[in-house]
């Protein structure tokens, strides 16, 4: 009965050590969904761009249209977690992605809740499960 006992609970430590060694630990993610929405760690709202072609690693956003359209950039310690990837821009600096898309902020929204660029010349769209599911030619650009 002894022997029973203790390989039942040697089984149990196994098990249990297998299935721990099996979860994964990640790290915090840079953005969060608050209402359907992507935001960032101040609550504010996060915008992905038509043009931009989902799983490319690229931003179609450059020049005058990065300057109107801030990315979000990842702190040089920030690692690809999930659905959120680290991408290199035109200009050589890093940006956030989520599940392939470039991830952007718009200037005029400055409080949690604020969703003043979604649908801005009708390409850029706040963040949603829908919204990065839009992938469209990147060859005409207004914004």
């Amino acid at each position: 009965m002894k022997k029973t006992t203790a390989l039942f609970g040697f089984s149990l430590v196994l098990v249990f050590g297998l299935l721990a060694g099996c979860t994964t630990v990640s790290g915090p993610v840079p953005a969060t969904m608050n209402d359907g929405i992507l935001v960032n760690a101040k609550g504010i709202t996060l915008y992905v761009f038509d043009r931009d072609i989902a799983g490319s690693g690229k931003s179609v956003c450059n020049d005058d249209c990065a300057i109107k359209w801030p990315s979000m950039t990842p702190a040089a310690t920030d690692k690809a977690s999930g659905d959120f990837a680290i991408i290199t821009r035109d200009d050589g600096k890093k940006q956030w992605s989520y599940k392939g898309k470039p991830l952007y902020t718009w200037p005029e929204d400055q409080e949690p809740g604020d969703k003043y660029g979604d649908n801005y010349d009708k390409v850029w769209r706040v963040v949603t499960p829908q919204s990065v599911l839009r992938s469209v030619n990147a060859s005409a650009m207004p914004y």
